[in-house]
Protein backbone atom coordinates (compact mmCIF):
# COMPACT_ATOMS: atom_id res chain seq x y z
CA UNK A 1 0.00 0.00 0.00
CA UNK A 2 2.67 2.64 1.14
CA UNK A 3 4.85 1.63 -1.98
CA UNK A 4 1.49 2.31 -4.37
CA UNK A 5 0.99 5.79 -2.71
CA UNK A 6 4.25 6.66 -3.14
CA UNK A 7 4.16 5.41 -6.87
CA UNK A 8 1.16 7.67 -7.20
CA UNK A 9 2.85 10.51 -5.22
CA UNK A 10 6.20 10.28 -7.76
CA UNK A 11 3.81 10.29 -10.91
CA UNK A 12 2.22 13.31 -9.86
CA UNK A 13 5.53 15.09 -8.98
CA UNK A 14 6.77 13.96 -12.24
CA UNK A 15 3.37 15.35 -14.20
CA UNK A 16 3.47 18.21 -12.81
CA UNK A 17 7.07 19.56 -13.14
CA UNK A 18 6.18 18.57 -17.08
CA UNK A 19 3.12 20.70 -16.95
CA UNK A 20 5.12 23.07 -15.39
CA UNK A 21 7.59 23.10 -18.53
CA UNK A 22 4.98 22.83 -21.39
CA UNK A 23 1.20 24.12 -22.65
CA UNK A 24 -1.14 21.71 -23.86
CA UNK A 25 -4.56 22.65 -24.91
CA UNK A 26 -7.37 20.76 -25.77
CA UNK A 27 -9.74 22.48 -28.57
CA UNK A 28 -12.44 21.67 -30.78
CA UNK A 29 -15.78 22.71 -33.04
CA UNK A 30 -18.25 21.39 -33.57
CA UNK A 31 -21.03 22.27 -36.53
CA UNK A 32 -24.88 20.93 -36.85
CA UNK A 33 -27.95 21.99 -38.63
CA UNK A 34 -30.16 21.66 -41.90
CA UNK A 35 -28.76 21.35 -45.06
CA UNK A 36 -30.88 21.12 -48.16
CA UNK A 37 -29.62 21.02 -51.77
CA UNK A 38 -31.23 21.18 -55.43
CA UNK A 39 -29.36 20.19 -58.61
CA UNK A 40 -29.95 20.16 -62.12
CA UNK A 41 -28.36 18.28 -65.00
CA UNK A 42 -28.85 18.59 -68.89
CA UNK A 43 -27.88 17.86 -72.88
CA UNK A 44 -28.17 21.21 -74.86
CA UNK A 45 -29.60 20.10 -78.38
CA UNK A 46 -26.84 20.64 -80.75
CA UNK A 47 -26.58 22.17 -84.58
CA UNK A 48 -25.65 18.62 -85.83
CA UNK A 49 -29.15 17.62 -84.93
CA UNK A 50 -28.31 15.48 -82.45
CA UNK A 51 -31.65 15.30 -79.72
CA UNK A 52 -31.02 16.66 -76.35
CA UNK A 53 -30.80 14.60 -73.39
CA UNK A 54 -33.73 14.08 -70.65
CA UNK A 55 -33.22 16.72 -67.83
CA UNK A 56 -32.40 15.21 -64.15
CA UNK A 57 -33.06 16.81 -60.81
CA UNK A 58 -32.45 15.98 -57.45
CA UNK A 59 -32.86 17.26 -54.39
CA UNK A 60 -32.66 16.78 -50.49
CA UNK A 61 -32.45 17.81 -46.89
CA UNK A 62 -31.17 16.28 -43.78
CA UNK A 63 -29.83 17.80 -40.15
CA UNK A 64 -26.40 17.14 -41.00
CA UNK A 65 -23.23 18.57 -39.83
CA UNK A 66 -20.02 20.83 -40.46
CA UNK A 67 -21.88 23.10 -43.47
CA UNK A 68 -20.09 26.46 -42.17
CA UNK A 69 -17.22 24.93 -40.53
CA UNK A 70 -15.58 20.73 -40.51
CA UNK A 71 -16.23 19.56 -37.30
CA UNK A 72 -12.72 18.60 -35.09
CA UNK A 73 -11.13 17.49 -32.41
CA UNK A 74 -7.57 18.55 -31.82
CA UNK A 75 -4.67 19.09 -29.23
CA UNK A 76 -2.11 21.31 -29.33
CA UNK A 77 0.90 21.96 -27.49
CA UNK A 78 4.08 24.54 -26.71
CA UNK A 79 7.10 23.43 -24.65
CA UNK A 80 9.68 26.18 -24.06
CA UNK A 81 13.16 25.32 -24.77
CA UNK A 82 14.71 28.62 -23.80
CA UNK A 83 16.69 31.45 -25.56
CA UNK A 84 13.86 31.88 -27.60
CA UNK A 85 13.13 28.40 -29.00
CA UNK A 86 10.11 26.31 -28.35
CA UNK A 87 9.28 23.13 -29.72
CA UNK A 88 5.36 22.74 -30.91
CA UNK A 89 2.82 19.79 -32.12
CA UNK A 90 -1.10 19.76 -33.69
CA UNK A 91 -2.55 16.67 -33.46
CA UNK A 92 -6.40 17.32 -35.14
CA UNK A 93 -8.99 14.98 -36.05
CA UNK A 94 -12.03 15.26 -37.93
CA UNK A 95 -15.50 14.43 -36.47
CA UNK A 96 -18.97 13.40 -37.41
CA UNK A 97 -21.90 14.69 -35.10
CA UNK A 98 -24.39 12.95 -37.34
CA UNK A 99 -22.50 9.65 -38.02
CA UNK A 100 -22.60 6.25 -36.51
CA UNK A 101 -18.66 6.83 -35.87
CA UNK A 102 -18.04 10.01 -33.80
CA UNK A 103 -14.91 10.22 -35.17
CA UNK A 104 -14.33 10.86 -38.92
CA UNK A 105 -13.16 7.62 -40.86
CA UNK A 106 -12.97 9.42 -43.80
CA UNK A 107 -9.69 10.15 -45.41
CA UNK A 108 -10.00 13.78 -43.90
CA UNK A 109 -9.40 12.26 -40.32
CA UNK A 110 -6.25 12.66 -39.92
CA UNK A 111 -6.28 17.07 -40.70
CA UNK A 112 -3.66 17.76 -39.38
CA UNK A 113 -0.78 16.09 -37.16
CA UNK A 114 2.83 17.43 -37.40
CA UNK A 115 5.86 18.62 -34.79
CA UNK A 116 8.33 21.30 -34.93
CA UNK A 117 10.84 23.93 -33.75
CA UNK A 118 10.21 27.70 -33.84
CA UNK A 119 12.88 30.37 -33.17
CA UNK A 120 11.67 33.74 -32.20
CA UNK A 121 12.96 36.55 -35.30
CA UNK A 122 13.68 33.77 -37.35
CA UNK A 123 11.05 31.37 -38.24
CA UNK A 124 9.68 28.13 -37.40
CA UNK A 125 9.80 24.46 -39.42
CA UNK A 126 7.40 21.28 -38.56
CA UNK A 127 7.13 17.98 -40.14
CA UNK A 128 3.64 15.58 -40.67
CA UNK A 129 0.80 16.04 -42.11
CA UNK A 130 -0.42 19.67 -42.61
CA UNK A 131 -2.26 22.13 -45.28
CA UNK A 132 -0.15 23.06 -48.13
CA UNK A 133 1.21 26.44 -48.76
CA UNK A 134 -1.95 27.45 -51.34
CA UNK A 135 -4.83 26.63 -48.53
CA UNK A 136 -3.13 28.77 -45.62
CA UNK A 137 -3.43 31.61 -48.13
CA UNK A 138 -7.01 30.27 -48.72
CA UNK A 139 -8.24 30.00 -45.25
CA UNK A 140 -6.69 34.29 -44.93
CA UNK A 141 -8.05 35.32 -47.83
CA UNK A 142 -11.22 33.87 -48.60
CA UNK A 143 -14.50 36.02 -47.90
CA UNK A 144 -16.49 32.57 -46.93
CA UNK A 145 -13.99 31.19 -44.39
CA UNK A 146 -13.60 28.39 -46.76
CA UNK A 147 -17.22 26.96 -45.74
CA UNK A 148 -18.32 23.78 -46.92
CA UNK A 149 -21.65 25.06 -49.18
CA UNK A 150 -22.01 25.20 -52.98
CA UNK A 151 -20.98 28.80 -54.17
CA UNK A 152 -17.23 29.07 -53.84
CA UNK A 153 -14.94 28.89 -56.85
CA UNK A 154 -11.72 29.23 -55.11
CA UNK A 155 -12.73 26.39 -52.17
CA UNK A 156 -15.67 24.61 -54.27
CA UNK A 157 -17.54 22.55 -51.48
CA UNK A 158 -20.92 20.57 -51.09
CA UNK A 159 -22.87 19.73 -48.02
CA UNK A 160 -25.52 16.78 -48.11
CA UNK A 161 -25.71 15.89 -52.34
CA UNK A 162 -23.56 14.35 -54.88
CA UNK A 163 -20.94 16.42 -54.78
CA UNK A 164 -18.66 14.93 -57.28
CA UNK A 165 -20.69 15.56 -60.00
CA UNK A 166 -21.69 19.10 -59.24
CA UNK A 167 -18.75 20.24 -56.95
CA UNK A 168 -16.22 19.48 -54.86
CA UNK A 169 -13.65 19.97 -52.75
CA UNK A 170 -10.14 19.68 -53.71
CA UNK A 171 -11.24 20.40 -57.06
CA UNK A 172 -9.37 23.45 -57.40
CA UNK A 173 -5.92 23.17 -55.66
CA UNK A 174 -4.88 20.33 -53.21
CA UNK A 175 -5.87 21.53 -49.16
CA UNK A 176 -3.39 18.80 -47.99
CA UNK A 177 -0.38 16.75 -47.51
CA UNK A 178 1.29 13.60 -45.92
CA UNK A 179 5.35 13.59 -45.62
CA UNK A 180 5.34 17.21 -46.05
CA UNK A 181 8.17 20.01 -44.33
CA UNK A 182 6.96 22.84 -43.91
CA UNK A 183 9.24 26.14 -43.41
CA UNK A 184 7.55 29.96 -42.52
CA UNK A 185 10.00 32.86 -41.67
CA UNK A 186 9.14 35.34 -39.26
CA UNK A 187 8.06 38.99 -40.48
CA UNK A 188 10.49 41.26 -41.88
CA UNK A 189 9.23 44.68 -43.35
CA UNK A 190 5.71 43.16 -43.81
CA UNK A 191 6.52 39.97 -45.80
CA UNK A 192 6.51 36.39 -44.35
CA UNK A 193 8.18 33.75 -46.45
CA UNK A 194 6.74 30.34 -46.20
CA UNK A 195 7.43 27.33 -47.79
CA UNK A 196 6.39 23.37 -47.80
CA UNK A 197 8.60 20.01 -49.59
CA UNK A 198 6.91 16.88 -49.72
CA UNK A 199 8.27 13.32 -50.17
CA UNK A 200 7.53 9.68 -50.58
CA UNK A 201 9.49 7.71 -52.18
CA UNK A 202 9.16 3.85 -52.93
CA UNK A 203 11.65 2.72 -55.71
CA UNK A 204 12.33 -1.05 -56.67
CA UNK A 205 13.18 -3.08 -59.43
CA UNK A 206 10.29 -3.24 -62.29
CA UNK A 207 9.10 -6.53 -63.77
CA UNK A 208 6.27 -7.10 -66.81
CA UNK A 209 4.60 -10.19 -67.06
CA UNK A 210 2.21 -10.75 -69.55
CA UNK A 211 -0.96 -13.38 -70.07
CA UNK A 212 -0.74 -17.26 -71.16
CA UNK A 213 -2.80 -16.52 -74.33
CA UNK A 214 -1.16 -16.00 -77.93
CA UNK A 215 1.50 -13.01 -78.00
CA UNK A 216 -1.44 -10.71 -79.70
CA UNK A 217 -2.24 -7.08 -79.04
CA UNK A 218 -4.97 -7.67 -76.43
CA UNK A 219 -3.06 -10.20 -74.88
CA UNK A 220 -0.40 -8.24 -73.99
CA UNK A 221 -2.56 -4.95 -73.22
CA UNK A 222 -3.69 -7.46 -70.70
CA UNK A 223 -0.26 -7.94 -69.00
CA UNK A 224 0.89 -6.75 -65.78
CA UNK A 225 3.92 -5.10 -63.87
CA UNK A 226 4.99 -5.35 -60.50
CA UNK A 227 6.97 -2.85 -58.43
CA UNK A 228 8.92 0.02 -60.29
CA UNK A 229 8.58 3.30 -58.89
CA UNK A 230 6.07 4.88 -56.40
CA UNK A 231 6.59 7.99 -55.79
CA UNK A 232 4.91 11.45 -54.47
CA UNK A 233 6.68 14.05 -54.14
CA UNK A 234 6.22 18.36 -54.56
CA UNK A 235 6.94 21.35 -53.53
CA UNK A 236 5.43 25.02 -52.39
CA UNK A 237 6.62 28.38 -52.14
CA UNK A 238 4.67 31.39 -50.80
CA UNK A 239 5.18 35.14 -50.22
CA UNK A 240 2.47 37.50 -47.70
CA UNK A 241 2.59 41.09 -47.55
CA UNK A 242 0.78 42.84 -44.95
CA UNK A 243 1.02 47.02 -44.45
CA UNK A 244 -1.89 48.63 -42.00
CA UNK A 245 -5.46 47.52 -44.07
CA UNK A 246 -3.33 45.55 -46.81
CA UNK A 247 -2.82 42.32 -47.20
CA UNK A 248 -1.69 40.54 -50.61
CA UNK A 249 -0.28 37.06 -50.80
CA UNK A 250 1.37 35.11 -53.59
CA UNK A 251 1.82 31.06 -53.84
CA UNK A 252 2.85 28.12 -55.97
CA UNK A 253 2.81 24.72 -55.52
CA UNK A 254 3.47 21.62 -57.60
CA UNK A 255 3.12 18.00 -56.84
CA UNK A 256 4.25 14.78 -58.92
CA UNK A 257 3.08 11.85 -58.87
CA UNK A 258 4.63 8.95 -60.31
CA UNK A 259 3.70 5.07 -60.30
CA UNK A 260 4.63 1.94 -62.25
CA UNK A 261 2.93 1.44 -65.66
CA UNK A 262 2.75 -1.11 -68.13
CA UNK A 263 4.27 0.00 -71.45
CA UNK A 264 2.13 -2.54 -73.57
CA UNK A 265 -1.34 -0.66 -72.11
CA UNK A 266 -3.43 1.34 -73.97
CA UNK A 267 -6.16 3.80 -73.37
CA UNK A 268 -9.86 4.08 -74.65
CA UNK A 269 -12.74 6.04 -74.77
CA UNK A 270 -16.20 5.42 -76.24
CA UNK A 271 -17.07 7.39 -79.58
CA UNK A 272 -20.63 8.44 -80.17
CA UNK A 273 -20.74 6.09 -83.18
CA UNK A 274 -19.78 3.48 -80.47
CA UNK A 275 -16.19 2.39 -82.21
CA UNK A 276 -13.59 2.32 -79.69
CA UNK A 277 -10.64 4.46 -80.19
CA UNK A 278 -7.41 4.17 -78.34
CA UNK A 279 -4.11 5.96 -78.33
CA UNK A 280 -1.03 3.69 -77.60
CA UNK A 281 1.36 6.63 -77.56
CA UNK A 282 0.40 7.36 -74.02
CA UNK A 283 0.47 4.24 -71.50
CA UNK A 284 -0.47 4.34 -67.83
CA UNK A 285 -2.53 2.37 -64.85
CA UNK A 286 -4.30 6.15 -64.51
CA UNK A 287 -4.46 9.63 -65.97
CA UNK A 288 -6.12 13.08 -64.80
CA UNK A 289 -9.35 12.08 -63.92
CA UNK A 290 -12.28 12.81 -67.00
CA UNK A 291 -14.70 14.86 -65.84
CA UNK A 292 -12.98 17.28 -63.55
CA UNK A 293 -14.62 20.02 -64.75
CA UNK A 294 -16.98 19.18 -62.75
CA UNK A 295 -14.85 19.05 -59.25
CA UNK A 296 -13.85 15.35 -59.33
CA UNK A 297 -11.17 15.56 -55.99
CA UNK A 298 -8.93 12.84 -57.15
CA UNK A 299 -6.34 14.33 -60.25
CA UNK A 300 -5.09 10.89 -61.18
CA UNK A 301 -2.05 8.86 -60.85
CA UNK A 302 1.11 9.19 -62.96
CA UNK A 303 0.52 13.35 -63.17
CA UNK A 304 2.29 16.91 -62.73
CA UNK A 305 0.09 18.92 -60.55
CA UNK A 306 0.86 23.01 -61.15
CA UNK A 307 -1.16 24.79 -59.13
CA UNK A 308 -0.79 29.05 -58.28
CA UNK A 309 -2.81 31.50 -56.11
CA UNK A 310 -2.91 35.30 -55.52
CA UNK A 311 -5.25 36.90 -53.85
CA UNK A 312 -5.56 40.41 -51.83
CA UNK A 313 -8.01 42.02 -48.93
CA UNK A 314 -8.64 45.84 -47.82
CA UNK A 315 -10.32 46.28 -44.75
CA UNK A 316 -12.13 49.41 -45.12
CA UNK A 317 -13.56 49.35 -41.68
CA UNK A 318 -17.14 49.27 -42.48
CA UNK A 319 -16.83 46.33 -44.82
CA UNK A 320 -13.23 44.00 -46.12
CA UNK A 321 -12.80 43.71 -49.64
CA UNK A 322 -11.60 39.95 -51.18
CA UNK A 323 -9.67 39.44 -54.71
CA UNK A 324 -9.14 36.22 -55.36
CA UNK A 325 -7.21 33.88 -58.54
CA UNK A 326 -6.61 30.43 -59.06
CA UNK A 327 -4.96 28.35 -61.70
CA UNK A 328 -4.48 24.38 -61.75
CA UNK A 329 -3.01 22.42 -64.40
CA UNK A 330 -2.83 18.76 -64.42
CA UNK A 331 -1.02 16.95 -66.68
CA UNK A 332 -0.17 13.34 -67.79
CA UNK A 333 3.80 12.36 -67.24
CA UNK A 334 3.56 10.47 -70.36
CA UNK A 335 2.15 13.67 -72.53
CA UNK A 336 2.46 16.86 -71.32
CA UNK A 337 -0.36 17.58 -74.08
CA UNK A 338 -2.94 15.31 -72.36
CA UNK A 339 -3.82 18.13 -69.68
CA UNK A 340 -7.00 18.93 -67.40
CA UNK A 341 -6.45 23.13 -66.77
CA UNK A 342 -8.97 24.82 -64.15
CA UNK A 343 -8.54 28.65 -63.64
CA UNK A 344 -11.47 31.17 -61.50
CA UNK A 345 -11.53 34.57 -60.17
CA UNK A 346 -13.47 35.61 -57.54
CA UNK A 347 -13.94 38.71 -55.55
CA UNK A 348 -16.37 39.21 -52.18
CA UNK A 349 -17.22 41.41 -49.12
CA UNK A 350 -17.74 40.50 -45.09
CA UNK A 351 -19.04 43.23 -42.58
CA UNK A 352 -20.11 43.58 -39.19
CA UNK A 353 -23.92 45.17 -39.87
CA UNK A 354 -24.15 45.37 -35.87
CA UNK A 355 -21.36 43.93 -33.64
CA UNK A 356 -23.79 40.81 -33.37
CA UNK A 357 -24.22 40.39 -36.96
CA UNK A 358 -21.84 39.09 -39.32
CA UNK A 359 -22.77 38.42 -43.19
CA UNK A 360 -20.90 38.20 -46.62
CA UNK A 361 -21.36 37.56 -49.85
CA UNK A 362 -19.43 36.50 -52.86
CA UNK A 363 -18.71 35.75 -56.92
CA UNK A 364 -17.09 34.78 -59.03
CA UNK A 365 -16.31 33.26 -62.58
CA UNK A 366 -13.94 30.39 -64.01
CA UNK A 367 -13.30 28.28 -67.28
CA UNK A 368 -12.36 24.57 -67.07
CA UNK A 369 -10.50 22.69 -70.16
CA UNK A 370 -9.26 19.03 -71.17
CA UNK A 371 -7.63 17.20 -73.38
CA UNK A 372 -7.77 20.33 -75.72
CA UNK A 373 -11.49 20.09 -76.39
CA UNK A 374 -13.30 19.33 -73.27
CA UNK A 375 -14.17 23.30 -72.27
CA UNK A 376 -16.48 24.55 -69.49
CA UNK A 377 -17.24 27.88 -68.33
CA UNK A 378 -18.30 28.14 -63.97
CA UNK A 379 -20.05 30.41 -62.47
CA UNK A 380 -20.85 30.37 -58.87
CA UNK A 381 -22.13 33.23 -55.98
CA UNK A 382 -23.16 32.79 -52.38
CA UNK A 383 -24.09 34.82 -49.46
CA UNK A 384 -24.58 34.00 -45.62
CA UNK A 385 -24.48 35.57 -42.28
CA UNK A 386 -23.32 35.03 -38.53
CA UNK A 387 -25.58 35.65 -35.21
CA UNK A 388 -22.82 35.73 -32.72
CA UNK A 389 -24.35 34.23 -29.35
CA UNK A 390 -21.34 34.56 -27.94
CA UNK A 391 -17.28 34.68 -28.59
CA UNK A 392 -17.41 31.07 -29.28
CA UNK A 393 -21.09 30.33 -30.46
CA UNK A 394 -22.88 31.47 -33.72
CA UNK A 395 -26.26 30.83 -35.12
CA UNK A 396 -25.61 30.67 -38.91
CA UNK A 397 -27.39 30.67 -42.39
CA UNK A 398 -25.74 30.10 -45.98
CA UNK A 399 -26.73 30.05 -49.66
CA UNK A 400 -24.83 29.23 -52.42
CA UNK A 401 -25.62 28.51 -56.36
CA UNK A 402 -22.61 27.12 -58.84
CA UNK A 403 -23.01 26.05 -62.28
CA UNK A 404 -21.07 24.86 -65.11
CA UNK A 405 -22.33 25.01 -68.94
CA UNK A 406 -21.32 24.29 -72.50
CA UNK A 407 -19.21 21.12 -70.83
CA UNK A 408 -18.96 19.21 -74.30
CA UNK A 409 -16.41 15.90 -74.39
CA UNK A 410 -14.70 14.76 -77.41
CA UNK A 411 -16.52 11.79 -79.24
CA UNK A 412 -12.58 10.31 -79.84
CA UNK A 413 -9.11 10.89 -78.06
CA UNK A 414 -7.23 10.04 -81.58
CA UNK A 415 -4.24 12.38 -80.91
CA UNK A 416 -5.71 15.73 -82.80
CA UNK A 417 -8.52 15.43 -80.04
CA UNK A 418 -10.94 17.04 -82.00
CA UNK A 419 -14.27 18.18 -80.78
CA UNK A 420 -16.98 15.55 -81.09
CA UNK A 421 -20.71 15.78 -81.92
CA UNK A 422 -21.82 15.02 -78.49
CA UNK A 423 -24.53 17.33 -77.05
CA UNK A 424 -23.01 20.06 -74.63
CA UNK A 425 -24.16 19.70 -71.31
CA UNK A 426 -24.63 21.62 -67.93
CA UNK A 427 -24.90 21.44 -64.44
CA UNK A 428 -26.16 23.81 -62.07
CA UNK A 429 -26.65 22.99 -57.42
CA UNK A 430 -27.95 25.32 -55.40
CA UNK A 431 -27.17 24.48 -51.42
CA UNK A 432 -28.44 25.90 -48.11
CA UNK A 433 -27.77 25.65 -44.62
CA UNK A 434 -28.62 26.64 -41.37
CA UNK A 435 -27.29 26.02 -38.21
CA UNK A 436 -25.41 26.28 -35.09
CA UNK A 437 -21.30 26.45 -34.57
CA UNK A 438 -19.44 26.47 -31.26
CA UNK A 439 -15.91 26.36 -30.80
CA UNK A 440 -14.16 25.38 -27.23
Amino acid sequence: MKKSLFAIAATTAFAGAAQAQSSVTVYGLLDVGYVGYNTRAANLPTTTGAPSGVVSKTTGNAFSSSAESTSRLGFKGTEDLGGGTSAFFTIELGLTPNGAQNVNTGATQNRQTFVGLKKNGVGQFALGTQYTTVHNAVAATDPGQANNIAGNLIYPAITEGAGSAENSTGAAYTVRTNNQLSLKSATFAGFTANAMLVANNKNSNQTTGTSTQPNTASSLASSYTSGGVNNQNGWGLGVDYAIQKFYATANYQALTSKQAYNPYASYAMQASTGATVTNSAITNTGFPTVGYAGGASTPGTNVQDNQFYVAATYDFGILKAYAQYIDRKVSAQQNSNFYLKRSAEQIGVRSYITPAIEAWASGGMGRYTGYGANTANLTAWQIGSNYWVSKRTNLYAIYGQTGTSNTSLPTALNGSQTMGTNNPSSTNISNYAVGIRHTF
